[in-house]
């Protein structure tokens, strides 16, 4: 959109995260400098720093003495590529500093100016600066300190201000809002720290828009309307580690910048330590943010006179050299693969990893590798665009590549950077798709971003594209929204899942009315970007695209069952070039018997090898750096269930399994094979199957983890009564991504005494997307109470020939004497509402239930709450808060009841009582606060 940002573009957008705006100004002329930058330093600082200061004056005269300059700030954000600065220091955690001279009483306020001074310094060398404003009032005494002077404030004001609760910090701040416009013209903009009820009923934010209308507006973990930029805070968890974007959540081109710290450990401040930064996690943040659309917000600790440590300095100053030799790749490019054009980014070939960027208009385009394959080429699909040259950006040398069947090759790399290789790869243009297609939901073939199909929760459901005549067809390129993470997950205790595609199937139609059987069926990976279902050599007037399912379930009730996609786009060729072949073509082996070539124009090379069931195909120049066990892949057609014999240096056959697919869309197996240092043969017979090419690597690391999902019920802590005890498991073993699995078996291991009903789910392989599934029935040892036991359910199987695993704990432990029932708020049997889990050490088994109340949605419901007679009981409800909160509790859908109750930290659990009255048998009981923040909610039971 960096192509498009000279235009006023106002952008009717719903759909965006947690609010679904109206009238988002998603793309605006102020926005311009942001959209062209690629960074931005995050610089948490203030009377907290280590060493801590409880005196103002004390600190800003360390400040000062220690030899604080702005230049030093903008010179460090130079150095990592940053085109503006953060400023934290009215942070909750910091003291609530202002690091500039105010008239308005009731925090720190510094006599030299220094935002004055960062401001001036910035804008004389290009780098902007942005004040963060935070709206949260509840650490104002954690250091055992006031922080908030109410009574100054108050007499400011002429009435009676409480600066601890909202309310009241919410005037204070939005005051301070005004001084800092008034007085610092040539300040770029907020960054808020999520909103405040008192901002938003005095239009605070349309007032900023009214005085400074230039100024960016950034919101933290929500999509805001009236903001510029949504901010994603500090995701982890992905695979591969760096790739930031899998946890984002708003689609293009909303402007979006990723949080993260450069510290691998400590706090977001400097709390003493002089922590690593780790290179790799942090240059690959950096490269796959760029590579989609994002802005790398990166974190550094300044210590009191403003220096960063020592480690943080040596990282600046490494990216100082590295990033200028790929410049041209990261500023002025957008995020290939998406609204902008470009090929796939995602995983590749042999375990490659990487993003791509285009520049405006996508005939050049940059294939950044962050992960390099295990051998010396990279393979991904072209998206139809027609290459004509490949170079290493860093040295300038032009590379062969070989491009077909919508894939391009780049041959032949011997220089990989550590962090990011960088091919500049130069097209003569996007070819060989369809135009003037019509569909039943013409949104999805207006060539427009900012309108979508969006399925309301219906599935499976079907769209139809109408070619306007009969017309060859090979692949459909799918944009699907990225409004989802890729996987399931918990971010601040709201649950997120991919809103993606899983099951389809593609029926073609010369009429519109006949359809017969799917020409191909199969499941679309949970991944970022354009994804292609591959067809074949078909020729119909109608494509119908059925989605069968997702990926989300629904443990996150806003993802589940939802789909959305912008654009499908339908090929009827794939650019081929006439240069060097691909490695291991099976045209180019050796065929002896009844082998021959076919024509396939959706193989690779567009030829394969047929026939094999009366001959063979020898592949002689297989070569190996040395002696041991390789993933060897085979990319084979077939439209029956067959196998294919496969002999590694005269040994005994193997014979491998061959599912039946599309007769001519190739499609991989890959197994292990032991190979011997230098030169080795392979070869194929016996088989119904079409040979496309082999690909032979070493194997992933012993280390990796096939991608899967466990999912165990029941999920959280179990309290079991008195006696003997029957616990019904549930468990669903799914492959999202990586080679298949083989030999899967599912089952609980029962603890010494106990018995298992139901037998173990076995499956001979799973591929991806498949799902494994079985219940038990788990009983107690006889004639005593239950003990406390912890019972994993484990899936095993083999990947490549090598054993793995993964498991799940049911934990079970005795309820208190005392009480007649006892559950966990995050039990799977729970209802959440709009609510979530997270983590609690301290907390009863470990978790909680995080974002409770300010709404009818989020809430947690117990059913089936057990009681022997009917009558008053006391409920004790486990919870932690921060401060004066309340939340009710509704038994059997009666008159709700306030129960307030007050706290410090929310990692400290504290009981509160109510007397609740039930009936004989099964009740339930609501735990919410329609309007107002409730406690985070860690159990219930009943005395």
């Amino acid at each position: 959109m960096r192509s498009r940002a000279l235009a006023v573009i106002l952008v009717l957008l719903s759909g965006l995260l947690w609010a679904q705006p109206a009238r988002a100004e998603v793309e605006h002329p102020r926005q311009k400098w942001m959209r062209d930058s690629t960074a931005g330093l995050f610089l948490h600082w203030g009377m907290f720093t280590a060493p801590r200061h409880l005196d103002c004056a004390a600190w800003e005269r360390d400040v000062t003495g220690g030899g604080w300059t702005a230049d030093y700030w903008v010179d460090e954000a130079r150095k990592l590529g940053a085109s503006y600065i953060v400023l934290a220091t009215f942070h909750s955690r910091l003291g609530y500093a202002r690091p500039w001279p105010s008239k308005i009483p009731g925090s720190c306020a510094t006599e030299r100016d220094l935002l004055g001074e960062l401001v001036a310094a910035g804008k004389a060398k290009d780098v902007r600066i942005i004040l963060y404003m935070t709206d949260d009032p509840q650490w104002h005494s954690e250091q055992g300190v006031q922080t908030l002077d109410s009574a100054a404030y108050s007499a400011y004001k002429g009435r009676q201000v409480d600066l601890t609760t909202r309310d009241g910090f919410g005037m204070y701040s939005y005051d301070l809002f005004f001084e800092v416009m008034e007085n610092y013209a040539d300040l770029a903009g907020f960054w808020i720290d999520n909103d405040n009820a008192y901002w938003e009923q005095n239009k605070l934010y349309e007032q900023i828009r009214e005085r400074r209308p230039s100024w960016l507006l950034s919101n933290n973990n929500e999509d805001t309307p009236i903001m510029d930029t949504v901010s994603n805070e500090q995701k982890t968890g992905m695979t591969p580690s760096y790739d930031y974007p899998q946890a984002a959540w708003t689609p293009m081109p909303r402007l979006v910048e990723a949080d993260y710290k450069l510290p691998t450990t400590g706090q977001w401040w400097y709390d003493g330590g002089n922590h690593p930064v780790d290179t790799r996690l942090s240059t690959g943040r950096y490269i796959t943010n760029a590579g989609s659309s994002m802005k790398s917000l990166m974190a550094e600790t300044p210590m009191v006179n403003g220096r960063f440590p020592p480690q943080q300095e040596a990282f600046n100053d490494f990216m100082a050299g590295w990033v200028p030799p790929i410049r041209s790749s990261l500023y002025g490019t957008e995020g290939g693969g998406y609204m902008y054009g470009g090929m796939q980014p995602g995983f590749w070939n042999d375990g490659a990893h990487g993003v791509v960027t285009v520049e405006p208009g996508a005939r050049t385009q940059y294939v950044h590798v962050v992960t390099r394959p295990r051998t010396d080429h990279v393979r991904l699909r072209d998206n139809g665009y027609w290459v004509t040259r490949v170079s290493d950006l860093r040295t300038g040398r032009s590379l062969r590549f070989h491009q077909s069947a919508g894939h391009l090759t780049i041959l032949g790399v011997t220089d990989w950077d550590p962090y990011d290789t960088v091919f500049k790869v130069e097209t003569a243009g996007q070819r060989f798709y369809h135009d003037k297609i019509r569909a039943t939901a013409p949104e999805l073939v207006d060539g427009n971003f900012s309108t979508y199909w969006d399925n309301k929760g219906q599935l499976p459901i079907s769209t139809t594209l109408d070619l306007g005549h009969r017309r060859a067809l090979t692949s459909l390129a799918v944009n699907q929204r990225e409004w989802s993470p890729t996987y399931a997950r918990e971010s601040f205790g709201r649950p997120e899942d991919s809103a993606r595609v899983k099951d389809y199937r593609v029926y073609l139609s010369s009429d519109g009315k006949i359809w017969g059987k799917p020409v191909r069926t199969g499941a679309l990976p949970s991944a970022r970007g354009v994804q292609f279902i591959d067809l074949g050599e078909q020729r119909a007037r109608y494509v119908k695209l059925e989605v069968l399912n997702t990926w989300g379930g629904p443990q996150a009730p806003r993802y589940h069952r939802q789909l959305q996609i912008d654009e499908i786009k339908v090929a009827y060729a794939h650019p081929f070039s006439v240069g060097p072949a691909a490695p291991l073509e099976a045209e180019h082996a050796d065929r002896a018997g009844g082998a021959r070539p076919d024509l396939c124009r959706t193989c690779s090379g567009h030829l394969r090898i047929t026939g094999l069931r009366h001959g063979t195909l020898t592949f002689d120049d297989v070569t190996a750096p040395e002696d041991g066990t390789y993933r060897l892949q085979l990319d084979h057609t077939s439209g029956t269930d067959t196998s294919v014999k496969v002999a590694v240096n005269g040994a005994a056959p193997i014979e491998v399994p061959v599912k039946a697919d599309a007769r001519d869309v190739p499609v991989a197996t890959a197994l292990a094979v032991p190979l011997r240092k230098g030169a080795n043969t392979i070869v194929l017979s016996a088989s119904a199957a079409g040979i496309d090419r082999i690909a032979v690597a070493p194997l992933p690391p012993a280390s990796q983890v096939p991608t899967t999902t466990l999912t165990v019920e029941p999920g959280g802590l179990q309290w079991a009564g008195p006696g003997q005890q029957a616990i019904k498991v549930s468990a669903t073993l799914r492959l999202d991504a990586d080679d298949q699995l083989d030999q899967v078996r599912l089952a609980p291991a029962a603890p010494q005494g106990w018995t298992v009903q139901g037998d173990p789910a076995t499956a001979a392989t799973l591929r991806l997307g498949q799902t494994l599934s079985a219940t038990w029935t788990l009983t107690s040892p006889p004639g005593q109470d239950v003990t406390p036991a912890d019972i994993p359910i484990t899936a095993a199987f083999q990947v490549l020939g090598r054993p793995a695993q993964t498991s799940k704990q049911v934990r079970v432990r005795p309820r208190p004497a005392d009480r007649v029932w006892m559950r966990e708020a995050e039990d799977s049997v729970n209802q959440l509402g709009s609510a979530g889990i997270t983590g609690c050490g301290p907390c009863s088994g470990g978790q909680k239930v995080r974002n409770l109340g300010g709404g009818p949605d989020a809430y947690v419901l117990f059913e089936n709450v057990s009681v022997p007679s009917a009558g008053t009981y006391t409920l004790f409800a486990d919870y932690t808060v921060n401060g004066p909160r309340s939340f009710f509790v509704t038994v059997n859908g009666g008159t709700p009841v306030e129960v307030r109750v007050d706290g410090v930290g929310n990692n400290t659990p504290y009981t509160t009582r109510v007397p609740v009255t039930l009936g004989a048998g099964q009740n339930t009981i609501k735990i919410h606060n329609d309007t107002g923040s409730a406690p985070d909610l860690d159990r219930l039971s009943l005395g």
